[in-house]
């Protein structure tokens, strides 16, 4: 009898800690508005990982998701902490604990940081065998309010009282009373652990409270924090264009902060930074953010690193297009090829070999690069920091399917003293950023002019001048001057802020004088 009654004792314990479990990780989602369960699925690399992107990909789907979650793990831990609806909620627990396994196994690398994660067992396994365990034991097997409403349904029908005589009625009597007491003795823990829980998280805060009408909640020493916003947070869609017969998200995201080329003046130690801070699993986790967000194109330079994350991002069930920035060098189109076969689906050749073949008079090399590209039936164009690239084509009959061309304004610090008259670089060979620091588009009035009448597509980049302009600036400035889509380097963070600024500015008044072409 001792035996079974220290094992009743254990798991009736155990059925109380795992409830408290579920219930702690409900009620701090509950208090916590920017909680999301957006960064967990994205994270999913597994089993029913396009299922689970797909989820973080439709907005109203990830509340309904997020709100199934909160409330699931709340009404489950209540259940198994106080013992009523124990079965019912014992297999719902363990269905869920299951589904996050499945989500994010510890066998597969995730950087969300979790002190669980071993090797194929982590504690949503246990907790979930445990739960299971809980589920087959008989009913009545471990105390809880549930024997409580039993015995007093029980009472209440019991139409004759003990009497002495009936010795054996009264000890079970006594037995009953003491069975209930040991139900309700969860009450006061609940109780007492719930306050505590509170009171550490500072939702309940007597110090506060006394200090309330004599001190300023934000005073002057105040720490103030950018939010950090979820894609449930999305305004709305961005809308798209196309270049010959494909899609293209009006917002793209750049990969120079990706590769680690911040251009940050003389901050020499940020480009290491950023190399260390876009690992492999960062850059997946940006993407996917960009690809809930409505961003479905991607400009990345054609490397091995940025075809190796790719290549898992693909595997993982992304859909994300590749635009290839590419380095041709004389007939050598191998990077070009390289690119393709790796999934490219349009190529380019870049902005600072673009200025510098034009600059040396070899403007046929970068048509013969451009060539090769429409050869292998995918979108081609160039890139370019001088406007002295764009007009070389038009005078060439260089066939692009799109531009890309550097374009921001001067109104911001940093901006370099220069001739406003001069438009090209001020010697052959050189490289732009050697002609001006800090400024990319030497002359907004001629680059405006230019692709005012004209009908290629144009994708504008450098729009905030490498983050010396506010994005709200920068992006409206790029479309009212006539871009068809903008290219945008993005920390993970920044993504679903400047997808919303790009949401409001192309849903207002551009004033635009040139037509979209795209």
């Amino acid at each position: 009898m001792k035996g079974q009654k220290l094992a009743r004792i254990s798991f009736t314990a155990l059925r109380v800690a795992i409830g408290w479990h579920f219930l702690y990780e409900g009620i701090v989602k509950v208090f916590n508005p920017a909680w999301s369960s957006e960064a967990y699925l994205r994270e999913s690399k597994w089993l029913l990982s396009g299922f689970f992107h797909w989820i973080i990909g439709n907005k109203i789907i990830l509340e309904i998701v997020d709100f199934i979650n909160i409330w699931g793990l709340i009404i489950i831990g209540i259940c198994l902490f106080l013992g009523f609806f124990v079965r019912i909620a014992s297999f719902s627990g363990s269905l869920l604990l299951l589904l996050y396994y499945v989500a994010n196994p510890p066998f597969m690398y995730s950087s969300i940081p979790s002190i669980s994660h071993f090797y194929i067992i982590n504690y949503n396994i246990i907790e979930a065998v445990a739960l299971i365990v809980i589920a087959i034991l008989p009913l009545d097997y471990l105390w809880g309010l549930r024997g409580c409403f039993i015995r007093y349904y029980e009472k209440r029908k019991e139409k004759t009282f003990p009497t002495d005589e009936n010795h054996g009625f009264v000890e079970g009597d006594n037995n009953s009373r003491r069975e209930l007491i040991k139900n309700l003795a969860v009450l006061p823990v609940f109780g007492a652990v719930l306050f505590g829980m509170m009171k550490k998280r500072g939702w309940i805060s007597f110090e506060e409270k006394n200090f309330q009408p004599a001190t300023d909640s934000t005073s002057g020493a105040s720490l103030i924090l950018g939010k950090n916003l979820s894609v449930k947070e999305l305004k709305g869609k961005i809308p798209e264009g196309i270049i010959k017969n494909i899609k293209f998200s009006r917002l793209m995201i750049g990969g120079n902060l990706i590769s680690g080329f911040a251009h940050a003046r003389d901050l020499i130690y940020v480009s290491t930074w950023l190399k260390n801070y876009f690992t492999d699993e960062k850059v997946i986790e940006t993407l996917w953010i960009c690809e809930a967000c409505g961003i479905n194109t991607a400009v990345l330079r054609c490397d091995q690193d940025t075809i190796r994350i790719l290549n898992k991002f693909w595997s993982r069930g992304g859909r994300i297009q590749w635009l290839a920035q590419t380095y041709p060098r004389d007939n050598d189109f191998s990077n070009i090829k390289l690119a393709i076969d790796n999934g490219a689906i349009g190529a380019f050749v870049q902005g600072g070999i673009a200025d510098k073949l034009v600059s040396e008079n070899k403007t046929d090399q970068m048509g013969r690069a451009i060539d090769y590209i429409r050869s292998q039936n995918v979108i081609a164009g160039t890139a370019a920091h001088s406007m002295r690239v764009l007009k070389s084509c038009v005078e060439n009959d260089i066939r692009v399917d799109f531009f890309m061309k550097t374009f921001h304004h001067h109104n911001y610090w940093s901006a370099t003293s220069f001739n406003e008259n001069e438009t090209e670089l001020p010697s052959e060979g050189k490289d732009h950023n050697m002609a001006h620091d800090n400024i990319w588009c030497l002359s907004n009035t001629e680059v405006m002019d230019f692709f005012r009448d004209n009908p290629i597509p144009w994708i504008a980049y450098k729009v905030l001048a490498a983050g010396a302009i506010k994005p709200k600036d920068g992006i409206r400035h790029a479309f009212q001057g006539g871009a068809d889509f903008v290219c945008l380097g993005m920390f993970d963070f920044q993504i679903v802020e400047d997808v919303n600024i790009t949401f409001d500015i192309l849903n207002s008044d551009l004033k635009r004088q040139r037509k979209w072409f795209a």
